[in-house]
């Protein structure tokens, strides 16, 4: 998925479940065809949210790792086309 994004959500901040529910309501405003980009941190959030988007029907591309936070945290992009 190399197309520019339709939309964007940073959940680096959040834990999981409310990483997966500001995603599903993101997904749910977007339009059929839609490519949403998000960005996360390593843990629990980047082992279950793509699984779970991909479990919604929606094409999810592998996680791409951006860099460290001040913390120390890898940080990554994952892009969703909706379905």
């Amino acid at each position: 998925m190399t197309d520019r994004p339709h939309h964007y959500l940073d959940i680096t901040g959040d834990v999981c479940p409310i990483t997966f529910v500001k995603t599903k309501l993101l997904i749910e405003k977007a339009n059929p065809g839609d490519l949403i980009e998000i960005r996360l941190a390593e843990g629990e959030t980047l082992e279950n949210l793509p699984r779970s988007v991909r479990e919604e029907g929606h094409a999810v591309s592998d996680p791409v790792f951006e860099g460290r936070d001040g913390a120390g945290r890898s940080l990554y992009r994952l892009r969703i086309r909706k379905a």
